[in-house]
């Protein structure tokens, strides 16, 4: 094939990787900028809920481009131009990204629990793009059968991209990893082999969700649950299941062992006092094409552990009193807020089953860590859910009264211990009583934060010697001295006392006297 200028060869090239790439990743950003040249506008973020929800003019200007370079190559290859089997593969990618952008609204309007697995109106269409594109005589690049292929993974694309944008808020280093891990954990990364033959292989694999409580674990498993693969019929010219339901919940801490046994494996009547039917357990509702999740898994009772381990192994499962062994073909995604490493050296979390689950690991991020890596990442996330609480005429007044009452009553450097959960419910209450009192933060003083934060190892060394010479300034009032006592020049001590823990500090000293 031959590229009627070098500009065409590097827009193919840019728009290759851009098809394939992780769209959560900066790595997206560049390959938009190689496409795209001068034309490039730049101050595009990476995509999250908490920016401006409307997709940013590069997407359409590489739509246009690539539509554009698409028919150039199409009427090369009719007309019998040569063309290596590297030139094919590029024009294919550009064929693909083209597709997936031109239909990616339509797709967008399937992300609904009413469509279920109603007729796909705008099939036909896509099906006939793809015969003109991409069933060339002497270059077919997409066979018949694979038709549908190609549409079952376009929509699994826009719905994980849907979940994972909606579902994991922020725009803080460790969150922006975030996405691109779980879009990871969907696809893979490497995109390429996953849409040749992993989307049929990716139910075996368990996830493992690990972080603080209040950081959306859920929410996270969500988005990897509802974005499972679905295959298209194209003779009925629809999806053989509905996404939506797919997606099982279940929380081994509210329950006893026995009834958390009952609902994850089902038990037949009579199989404990109470039992007086048959019940149907989650293992065996979900579908092969469904995902069960189980939060709080260092919760499992061991026996249970047990139990699970096999599902896992042997795909196999009995229900509470039966003898009869069932098939599990659905997903495992568990969840813990443990440490699980710690709970497996006591004894108390099984080392094989830990083993099973974690060969797709994720962390989400406690919200100190996210607001320690960016500045302006609260006022961001304040808004955002201010948005979502009072809706968007009121979003603008809550957000400010309540960061207003956050910077008086809490200060920049409060912790959160409860994470987004508890970000949220601080907006709600300022919305409702106009305040917000943790229960915990009468009892956290300024030394004891401290050394809560040396024991988490949540401080960077610089933070570290921050924090250790406000300690030390607080009860000497002197920067010569304090010097003196670590070793640093007074100068260095008055630059790194922090103005706001000494504050604090001084408060809590003039309290003590008063209780004197």
């Amino acid at each position: 094939m031959v590229y009627q200028t070098g500009a065409d060869h590097t827009l193919a090239e840019a728009i290759s990787r851009l098809a394939y790439c992780n769209p959560f990743l900066p790595e997206r950003i560049e390959f938009e900028r190689q496409a795209l040249g001068a034309a490039f506008v730049p101050g595009g973020t990476l995509w999250h809920a908490t920016g401006d929800p409307e997709p940013p003019p590069n997407v359409f200007a590489l739509r246009e481009r690539a539509g554009a370079l698409s028919e150039r190559l199409a009427a090369q290859l009719r007309e019998g131009a040569r063309s290596s089997s590297e030139d094919l593969q590029l024009y294919e990618d550009v064929v693909v990204y083209l597709l997936f952008a031109r239909y990616a609204d339509d797709f967008y309007g399937l992300i609904d629990p009413r469509a279920g697995t109603a007729p796909v109106g705008f099939y036909r269409k896509f099906r006939q793009d793809v015969e003109r594109l991409l069933q060339i005589p002497r270059a077919t690049l997409v066979a018949d059968g694979d038709v549908p292929h190609l549409f079952a993974t376009f929509f699994q694309i826009r719905r994980a991209f849907h979940y994972i944008f909606h579902n994991i808020i922020g725009n803080s280093p460790p969150i922006v990893r975030l996405r691109a891990t779980v879009w990871q954990s969907i696809f893979t990364r490497d995109m390429r082999r996953y849409r040749r033959s992993l989307y049929q292989r990716m139910s075996d694999v368990a996830t493992l969700i690990s972080g603080p409580s209040g950081t959306g674990k859920e929410l996270v498993a969500q988005a990897i649950g509802l974005a499972r693969y679905i295959p298209f019929d194209a003779e009925k010219q629809a999806f053989v299941e509905n996404f939506a339901g797919s997606f099982y919940a279940l929380n081994p801490s509210a329950f006893s062992p026995t009834l958390i046994e009952s609902e994850l494996f089902g038990h037949r009547r009579g199989a404990f006092t109470g039992a007086v039917q048959d019940r149907v357990g989650w293992l065996e509702v979900c579908r092969p094409l469904g995902t069960v999740f189980l939060d709080e898994i260092g919760e499992l009772d061991p026996a249970l552990q047990v139990k699970l381990l096999r599902v896992l192994q042997t795909r196999t499962f009995q229900r509470l009193g039966d003898t009869r062994d069932r098939r599990f073909d659905g997903k495992i995604i568990a969840a813990t807020n443990r440490d699980l490493v710690h709970e497996m050296s006591v004894d108390r979390f099984r080392k094989d089953l830990y083993y099973r689950l974690c060969s797709d690991l994720i962390v989400t991020p406690p919200l100190e860590e996210q607001l320690r890596a960016a500045s302006g990442e609260r006022r961001a996330l304040v808004r955002f859910i201010s948005r979502r609480v009072a809706g968007d005429a009121e979003a603008e007044s809550l957000a400010e009264e309540a960061e207003r009452w956050i910077d008086a009553h809490l200060g920049e450097g409060y912790r959160w211990p409860g994470n987004v959960r508890e970000l949220e419910q601080c907006v709600r209450n300022v919305m409702i009583r106009g305040e917000y009192r943790p229960p915990h933060a009468a009892s956290a003083s300024g030394r004891q934060r401290v050394a809560d934060e040396v024991l988490a190892g949540s401080l960077s060394a610089d933070e570290l010697l921050r924090r250790y010479c406000t300690l030390i300034y607080a009860q000497t009032g002197s920067y010569l001295e304090t010097g003196r006592r670590l070793g640093l020049d007074r100068r260095t001590v008055k630059d790194k006392v922090d103005s706001e823990l000494l504050r604090r500090l001084e408060a809590e000293r003039g309290g003590e006297r008063k209780s004197m």
